[in-house]
């Protein structure tokens, strides 16, 4: 599997005078530094002033670095580099939400989003280039697949972010106080680079955010969440978006590998372990005429009754080609009624950023598409 940390460029010598790749310094946790340090014969106390320098201060020169040695420093310029993701392009919504487009290795593009609130502000993050699940009403899924993001790529979002939202926000001490990974990708499919950029966010010595407000979503790869387990006890949420299998299977079609039974046993086995009375979210996309009747509630309200979660119900997003209609708010409040009555937490997504196409289930970004998929859906969308 790939270095998840890897720069894309090689530089460099190696012991015997082999070109070695230098690794993104924005990507390793204390893990990777402790390893690296000891390799180098210096003291393990050297990790959290490198991080700070990294995550705190933000320099992008290990030159910068005046509190360690000269000789350290050299070091660490011949092994790794500090580099952040391209910006391409940044988006302003009406509402306040920002879309940054952010180049990846190869020369595709992902979107990363932030969502502003009056005590809060959530940070969506992409995982991957495109995404391999091809759920049906998900714009991303309609891109493709063509890589996953390295450790140092999903972090860089993050950074960026923060440097640029504390100027526009200088009266907050804390402007970024959730982190999604929602974004473009299947954070599951990209375990070996997610989980050491999750530990950096939630690590003091990164960016310091809340185990329960750094949440990795997934469309249903039970065998990752189960590992996923053994790894972190950061959030977890779902996408659903359907009460039974045989809708699944259609919207979802990973659901075909993995029913809805199975994810649900994987998520009361992550959800043990989390303890402090903290639950999955289930996310659930209304679709008019599809999954927002009566009946689907009533599935919903059976499916969930004696399963601890929160339920998000997001109003479908449209976008070109999707084949789906948003339902209407009278519909949309109807199947949270039904499931509220029913003692289940319930709340309603409010849509945010869709003049920019920043909205849930919008982002496309610019994926090389390896899969076809692409192709196909344009044919399908001239066609009809």
């Amino acid at each position: 599997m790939q270095d998840s940390n890897a720069a894309q460029t090689t530089s460099g010598t190696g012991l015997q005078g082999q070109s070695r790749r230098r690794l993104n310094a924005l990507g390793m946790d204390r893990e990777a530094w402790a390893a690296l340090l000891e390799e180098l014969g210096e003291k393990p106390y050297r990790v959290e002033q490198i991080l700070k320098w990294l995550h705190h201060r933000f320099v992008d020169d290990f030159a910068d670095m005046t509190d360690i040695s000269k000789k350290l420093r050299t070091e660490l310029a011949e092994r790794c580099e500090i580099r952040e993701p391209e910006i391409v392009s940044e988006h302003l919504s009406t509402d306040g939400t920002r879309k940054w487009l952010i180049r990846a290795a190869g020369g595709s593009a992902v979107e990363m989003v932030f969502i502003p609130e009056p005590n809060r502000g959530t940070l969506c993050v992409s995982s991957q280039v495109g995404c391999a699940l091809d759920c049906k009403f998900c714009a991303t899924g309609k891109q493709g697949f063509n890589s996953n993001l390295t450790a140092a790529e999903i972090v860089g979002q993050v950074r960026i972010a923060v440097q640029t939202l504390a100027d526009a926000y200088p009266e907050r001490e804390r402007v970024v106080t959730n982190v999604v990974l929602m974004g473009m990708g299947e954070p599951l499919l990209n375990f070996d680079a997610v989980t050491p950029a999750v530990d950096l966010m939630m690590d003091d010595l990164g960016y310091g955010i809340s185990k329960r407000r750094v949440t990795i979503s997934t469309a249903g790869v039970v065998p990752g969440i189960y590992r996923l387990a053994e790894r972190t006890d950061a959030s977890l949420a779902i996408s659903l978006h359907a009460p039974n299998d045989a809708l699944r299977d259609e919207l979802v079609p990973i659901n075909r590998k993995y029913p809805i039974a199975e994810l649900l046993k994987a998520c009361r086995s992550y959800a043990g372990n989390l303890g402090e009375k903290r639950t999955v979210t289930v996310e659930y996309t209304l679709l008019n005429g599809v999954n927002d009747q009566p009946e689907h509630a009533a599935q919903m309200v059976e499916l969930l009754r004696d399963f601890p979660c929160k339920i998000n119900l997001i109003p479908f997003n449209p976008f070109p080609g999707s084949g789906f209609e948003r339902p209407t708010v009278t519909s949309v409040r109807a199947f949270q009624h039904r499931l509220a009555s029913a003692g289940l937490s319930v709340t309603v997504r409010t849509t945010r950023g869709e003049d920019i196409d920043a909205a849930c289930g919008q982002l496309v970004g610019s994926v090389a598409d390896r899969t076809r998929r692409q192709a196909r859906y344009r044919r399908l969308a001239s066609a009809s």
